[in-house]
């Protein structure tokens, strides 16, 4: 008979120095609140686009013009390129699996989102303010 040997810690003391059961939570419901909050944003998107079919980029500066078209395509970008950060983070976490280079990934990811949604505002505000 082979020697089998059984575990000699417990299912908790072999989880225990992995991180926090309690870690993810904020991040679970970050990206679902982000979600929820481009559900109506992108319906508006779509609806907007529609309206503005066949229209030149004199309308389109017109339409940008209106502080509620301006206010909800700053909030559009700023919680879309939020909910992609939420996202890549856990695919980079899943699927590196050197530390190095897992955190370099986050790292060069966030501050990318950061500069194309910061990118994005400046150029929606540089239309909506006419400068």
């Amino acid at each position: 008979m082979a020697d089998e040997r059984l575990p000699l810690r417990s299912p908790l003391g072999r989880a225990i120095g992995l991180g926090s059961a309690k870690e993810g939570v904020a991040h679970w419901w970050a990206q679902r609140v982000s979600a929820l909050a481009l559900i109506p944003l992108t319906l508006w998107l779509v609806i907007a686009v529609i309206g503005l079919v066949g229209a030149d980029r004199q309308a389109l500066v017109l339409w940008l013009h209106q502080p509620i078209a301006a206010m909800l395509m700053i909030l559009l970008l700023a919680a879309t390129f939020y909910h992609a950060a939420l996202g890549l983070q856990v695919v980079i976490e899943d699927y590196v699996h050197r530390e190095g280079m897992k955190l370099a990934l986050v790292i060069v990811m966030r501050l990318l989102c950061l500069v194309f949604a910061v990118r994005g505002i400046l150029a929606v505000l540089q239309l909506a303010l006419g400068a």
